[in-house]
């Protein structure tokens, strides 16, 4: 269990890791907010559901804000 548990953190951190490197930092700081919050939520977390909340946006909008800020959606 332990062991699984472990493995799950690393998963998640390495998928943080690679939203912040992608992530076009310049695009994000220029939104208006909420929706860098919910960016920067998302890069944090990689919940959608939640940050398309924050963003005040539906999913579908809230993926294309993504693109347009070339921060991957890790799984």
């Amino acid at each position: 269990m332990e062991r699984k548990l472990e493995e799950w953190r690393r998963r998640l951190e390495e998928a943080r890791r690679i939203r912040e490197e992608h992530a076009d930092w310049s695009f994000i700081q220029r939104q208006p907010q909420p929706l860098k919050a919910a960016l920067l939520y998302y890069i944090k977390t990689g919940d959608i559901r939640i940050a398309a909340r924050i963003a005040q946006q539906p999913i579908a909008r809230f993926r294309e804000l993504l693109r347009e800020a070339n921060i991957p959606t890790v799984s």
